[in-house]
Formats: C-alpha cells, structure tokens, sequence
C-alpha cells in the first residue's frame, strides 16, 4: 500500500477507504522509523537484503526512507549505495520489484527521447543522475543493471542537501551491453544487444542531453560510470551546451584532492614539494590528477607545467610518457610526463617493491590512497595497510573500512566519498541558475571540505570529515561555491 502507511490518521483512513485494511494503531513518523531500523539492524539480513529492504520502502513510503536515511546516514549510506550498491547493481535484474526511475532505450526511443522523457510523472525536474551502466564501480559493463547506481546518488543527493524527491530523477540510458552473459540472460531487462558504438553512440547520447535540456532547461544533469573512453568525450562535448558535469572525473578529483591537501597539512609537505604515484589512469584517475594540478596552480601559485612534474601517472604498460612508443588515448596524453624520467615498466621499479614499505622510506607518513570499489576491489586493505606502514602511513580508501587497532593505537581510516562534494556542486549550481559547471567550482569544493577538517582530526591521520555530518558538510561547499562568484558564468 503506497503512502503513509500506519501514519494516516483516523480521517484520513475514512476517506481514503482504507478503514479495516490497515491494524488499528495509528503510528508516528517516530514508530514507522523505529521499526523499520530496527528490521535493518537484524543480524539474519545480508546487506544486500537491507539494501532491498530500502529500495521497496523507497518505492511505497518515500518520507519514511528518507526519515531513517537522514537520520543514520552513516549507517545506511553503505546499504543505499557503495559497497553494497555493487552487488544490487550485479543482480538488478534476477531481483527487480520497482522501476524507481527512468530506463530509455537508444534503440527503441531514438527519435522519440524528449517525448519518453515527458512520461515522467514530476514535471519539475531539478537534479537527474545518468549512467549508460558500461562501467559500474570496478565491476565493468552492467547494462541496464547501472541503474542502481543512479537511483543511490539520488537518493544521496536529497538526504545530503534536501533535494526534493519529486523533483529527482535516476535514469539509465540503455545503449546496449557488451557482455555476453547478461545479455543472454533470460531474465536480464535491458537492450539484448551490443553497445552502440562511434558516431551512432555518440548521437544517442547527444539527443537524450538535448531533451533532457528542452524538458528541464534549469536541471542539473550528472554523468555517472559511463566507460572512460566515452566518458571525457562526453564531458566535453556537452559541459559548454548545459548544466552538467561528470561525478567520476571531477567528483571524485574535488574529494581526493582535498584528502590530499589535508594529507599535505598532516605530513607538513609543502604543495609545490609534493609527489603523486598513480597506479591506474582511467577517467577518475586522470580526473583526480587533473583536480590536483589546478588545486596546486590556483593555491600554491605555480605553473601547470610545475604542478604536472609532481605526477607520475602509471597504467598496465608501465609509466605514462610522451616517449614510450604507443599511441596514447587522448585523456592519458593530457598527464604523460614530457621529461627525462625513464620508460619505467611497472610499479615496482617505479617504487621499490613491497611498495609500502619503499614509501615510508622516503616519507615519515605517506599517503595510502586505494580509491578502487566496492570494498572488495579496492588495492590494498586498511589493516595491511598501517601493518606495513608500522601504523605511519594515512590512510583512504573509496568504500568504508572498519577502525584498525596496530600495536596498541586505533586508526580510523578515512573514506574519500565523492558523496562530500557532488550534493554540494548540484545543490549551487541548481539554486544559483549557473548556465554550466566549471573546474573552479570543483577547486572551490575541495578546499572547503579540506577545512571542514579540523587540526585535532588531522593531528589523529582524519583526512575527511565523518558521514555523520554530511549535511553540514553539503552546506560548506555550497557556501564554497557562493564565494566563488567570480567564476559563475
């Protein structure tokens, strides 16, 4: 039954005829959230049963799930979306009750996009979270199956800044997928064919933007784990026609930068001395590099030719450079190292292996940054981590990991969520009526969450403030991005 529930009072029930088809005790908001919580906190449920347990109240009493969300948010934002969101994606399907959003097919609606999109019952469409599902954390190619993913920022997104349910949309745009295995599925929903490619790609995605912009002209609109060779092309083609931006790339290179100042403040390295390895190259790497360099030219007041020389940017081939001898995709080009550091093959001789421990022999307490999800993909755990450090190194990771105990100390790692940054761009740009989305809004986000970290936290290795106070987080970089008038365009 859709709505409140055994909240509707005595008149209510009357006349909505709902007098002996609900028990007779009229319940709180309070009760409602008291039992469901409870229900969650079973020890018999999985997380992913309490991620399903979420998604039904999501569809029948949205006040109630946004009430517990809000609430326990540092609870429930690993049931609503990354870890667990993960493994909600991977069985979408086998698992599906509700739509919760919108699914448009480039196969079946091209054409027709701005039409479909008008089917969406709320008319007042201020935030949308869109993913083609071709690259879903570490996961790969899910299909329609990424729509979990769009459906959790959104919820992100109202419990963070109090965006309006009605006025949100989770969508996938289904433009095939490329792994066989779901696609012959029997009981897989999305489009059983492979993802379109070149210039029919590219033109889907080209006309779902331009409905998105003629039905909701004011909207916000979020690209979410789209592919990285499609995703900075993407970017660039449609950040200078609306409002939009990419969470992977700008996102997450706005919260890792600002763990990153904030690891610079606790380690007293001066940003012009400071020395980033990368060991992955993909669009949120190549987005977080990019993030730092601009952070480092605005703040530290040095060239980008100066900022781009502390980057060390390593994929499957080795060290990225303009002289290895392949030809290197246009993302990667942007952060190859032009100088004369060697054609180094592999991490190891890039740093000397065990890695950790060659680290802590250059740095009393170096940054460990494995940023890969969900939890089970991330490159090197909490606890190996401060082991191998001898509890020296600071610590965070993209999914949550539990507090660590090391000869004595507690270590409570850190999680670089872009869940700190991306409610806040959303909210300012919405409220302010930008016309689009630019790199300094995401330089003026990352500072501030830095400074929401105070000198106590760091003196304890706490590189990002806790989930707890992710509302007044939300709020700093909307005032972040208040200040920042001089770069509204």
């Amino acid at each position: 039954m859709i709505g409140a529930g055994t909240n509707f009072s005595e008149e209510e029930r009357r006349e909505k005829n709902l007098e002996g088809l609900l028990p007779p005790v009229i319940e709180s908001l309070d009760d409602q959230a008291a039992r469901l919580m409870r229900q969650l906190r079973s020890e018999s449920l999985t997380d992913l049963q309490r991620n399903n347990v979420m998604k039904q109240i999501m569809a029948t009493h949205t006040t109630l799930f946004y009430k517990v969300l809000v609430e326990n948010i540092e609870e429930l934002a690993p049931i609503v979306y990354t870890p667990t969101i993960g493994e909600a994606c991977q069985r979408w399907s086998a698992m599906f009750r509700e739509p919760l959003g919108m699914y448009v097919s480039a196969f079946r609606h091209r054409g027709r996009m701005h039409e479909v999109l008008g089917n969406w019952p709320n008319k007042n469409v201020q935030i949308i979270v869109v993913t083609d599902g071709s690259r879903i954390l570490g996961l790969g190619d899910l299909g329609t199956n990424g729509i979990g993913i769009s459906i959790g920022k959104i919820a992100l997104y109202v419990a963070a800044v109090g965006f309006h349910p009605e006025h949100s949309l989770p969508v996938v745009l289904d433009l095939g997928c490329n792994r066989k295995e779901l696609r012959e599925d029997a009981l897989y929903l999305g489009e059983r064919r492979p993802r379109l490619e070149g210039d029919e790609y590219h033109a889907a995605v080209d006309e779902f933007c331009e409905a998105v912009q003629r039905r909701w002209p004011n909207a916000l609109l979020q690209f979410e784990d789209f592919e990285t060779s499609k995703a900075f092309s993407i970017l660039d083609r449609q950040r200078e026609r609306l409002l939009c931006f990419n969470d992977d790339i700008q996102g997450t290179g706005a919260v890792v930068t600002s763990g990153f100042v904030n690891g610079m403040k606790a380690q007293g390295t001066d940003l012009r001395d400071a020395r980033v390895v990368f060991y992955g190259a993909g669009s949120s790497a190549v987005g977080v590099a990019k993030s730092i360099v601009t952070f480092m030219q605005q703040r530290a007041g040095i060239s980008e030719e100066e900022a781009k020389r502390g980057i060390y940017m390593v994929d499957s081939k080795g060290l990225i450079t303009n002289s290895r001898g392949d030809a290197l995709p246009e993302h990667k080009r942007a952060m190859a190292r032009s100088d004369d550091v060697p054609n180094l093959k592999d991490l190891r001789e890039i740093i000397d292996y065990p890695v950790i421990r060659a680290l802590c022999r250059h740095c009393a307490s170096p940054l460990v940054f494995p940023l890969s999800n969900p939890t089970s993909n991330a490159e090197i755990s909490a606890e190996d981590a401060y082991e191998w450090s001898d509890g020296r190194c600071i610590f965070a990771a993209g999914s949550p990991f539990k507090p660590v105990e090391y000869e004595g100390t507690w270590f409570t790692p850190g999680q670089a969520n872009n869940v700190f940054v991306f409610p806040g761009i959303g909210f300012g740009a919405t409220m302010a009526k930008a016309r689009l989305v630019n790199d300094e809004m995401f330089v003026a986000a990352a500072d501030g969450l830095a400074k929401a970290v105070s000198d106590a936290q760091l003196a304890k290795k706490q590189l990002y403030p806790a989930i707890s106070n992710l509302r007044a987080v939300s709020l700093d970089d909307w005032h972040a991005y208040i200040a920042q008038r001089q770069y509204w365009p």
